[in-house]
């Protein structure tokens, strides 16, 4: 089915209401403080549209579709994670966080453990960020090919100069402001498509009928080591990314920044099931299409002509304000963490100039990337891989200085640091049926708790 001209007046409706947002979000800019943390005086809704503004992109609904079109409900873990994700935040890591001085986790870790445990923490941060963003472009591309069958090598370049146009304007305050307009678009796109997949496929009696309980409709249905390891990368991503550290940091006080993070817990699994149950019906009634495109294409042949242009807008939206928000996370740690400390004495013009220069550079690369690729990808795999790495990095080190400060040694903390990572890369090597992810957790907790234990010893030792 071709678009037709109700389907470009909703696409024009969408992006007119998140463009006036960005507009004003661009207004809102004249400082360097202004663009990485919006002048720590977010609300909970700002705070939320931060969050799920990066979080809910094109992996929690285009790649999510795809996943379920060809593993079934095992593709909810990565937005069902997601909102577990926000809840321990939530729950016990804003308080530490809203309450430091630091504006990037890297700077956390130096606290803790000393300059070399924090340029390590982020090198692996923006690496795990940089493979992030090339999911997204793919979403991107299977969209814009399932809407204008354009030329996969025209969309990547299409994709990347939005996600740079996107954030080079608007800093935290577009990817906040825009956040909530596209969460809330995102959220009722969701919510209809899969109500109505669901409906159409003749409700959950009609997909039991066609598919077998295993896999499609079990939570391990790629198998306990595969899908249980994609979810706890997910958590332990989320809390070592940088991008809910900085929403965290731009909240006016700590209720807001709890508060927006728990709207996050709440609403990213359920948009993550309407995605499941789009690529079920897609499945059940398209056997041979395209993965990548199952969302695209349910939208634009079962959604009234306006409203699926209004979502095939927000899609696109989603999937590049997700670039956009990693791409800033990863701008603000060079920035803070490397060019601010070669030239601490660069005023705030040049300071902001560097951010919107560091995001172009970033941006080239993934298209390079994403170009070599051939725009060949299982959209959740790579999110997993960026999300697993960063969490090996940072996770366990970073609640160690957040919960025993002082109680781990600097040496043992900069050796999880680089052992946590090093041994996710490793474990890929390795002929052993064992999620390298695993690996990678295990080393890094494992020194820190022998750390601790040592110096528990010593000073009960000291104190006899």
């Amino acid at each position: 089915m071709e678009l037709t001209a109700l389907h470009i007046a909703g696409m024009i409706t969408a992006t007119f209401v998140v463009f006036v947002l960005g507009i004003y979000a661009g207004k809102k800019v004249n400082t360097a403080v202004d663009f990485s943390s919006g002048g720590q005086s977010a609300g909970p809704f700002l705070v939320m549209g931060t969050i799920l503004g990066t979080l809910i992109g094109g992996s929690a609904t285009i790649g999510t579709a795809q996943m379920a079109y060809l593993f079934g409900l095992s593709a909810w873990w990565f937005t069902l994670a997601g909102g577990i994700g926000c809840l321990i935040i939530a729950l016990y890591l804003v308080s530490p966080m809203r309450n430091t001085n630091f504006e990037t986790i890297p700077r956390f870790i130096r606290s803790g453990y000393g300059t070399t445990a924090g340029i390590v923490a982020a090198f692996f941060i923006s690496l795990g960020m940089l493979i992030n963003i090339v999911p997204q472009i793919f979403s991107a591309m299977a969209l814009l090919s399932a809407m204008f069958s354009v030329d996969l090598q025209l969309a990547a370049l299409v994709t990347v100069t939005l996600v740079v146009f996107y954030v080079v304007f608007g800093g935290v305050w577009g990817t906040g402001l825009i956040g909530i307009s596209k969460i809330m678009l995102t959220s009722l796109s969701m919510f209809t498509a899969g109500s109505l997949a669901l409906t159409l496929s003749g409700g959950v009696s009609g997909l039991r009928a066609f598919f077998p309980v295993h896999p499609w409709f079990n939570l391990f249905g790629q198998g306990l080591n595969n899908d249980l390891a994609a979810a706890l990368a997910v958590v332990v991503g989320l809390i070592s990314s940088q991008v809910y550290f900085q929403g965290i940091f731009a909240s006016r006080d700590l209720s807001a920044a709890r508060n927006g993070v728990l709207l996050g817990a709440i609403l990213a699994p359920a948009i993550g099931l309407g995605g499941v149950l789009v690529g079920l019906f897609m499945r059940q009634h398209y056997a041979g299409i395209n993965p990548a495109q199952a969302l695209p294409l349910f939208v634009i042949n079962y959604l009234p002509a306006w409203f699926s242009g209004v979502v095939l807008a927000t899609l696109l939206l989603v999937t590049i304000g997700t670039g956009a928000g990693l791409t800033l996370s990863i701008s603000t740690i060079l920035n803070r963490d490397f060019y601010m400390k070669v030239y601490p004495h660069a005023d705030d013009r040049q300071i902001l100039f560097v951010f919107r220069l560091m995001i172009v550079a970033i941006m080239m690369l993934v298209l390079l990337i994403v170009l070599f690729a051939r725009g060949e990808a299982m959209i959740l795999s790579w999110t997993y891989v960026a999300l697993g790495l960063r969490g090996a990095a940072v996770c366990f080190p970073l609640l160690a200085a957040i919960f025993y400060k002082g109680k781990i040694s600097p040496r043992a903390g900069t050796l999880a640091v680089i052992c946590g990572p090093a041994m996710v890369i490793f474990g890929n090597f390795l002929p052993i049926n064992l999620n390298p992810l695993y690996l990678g957790l295990a080393t890094s907790f494992l020194i820190l708790l022998i750390d601790y234990c040592k110096n528990r010893v010593t000073k009960l030792a000291d104190w006899e």
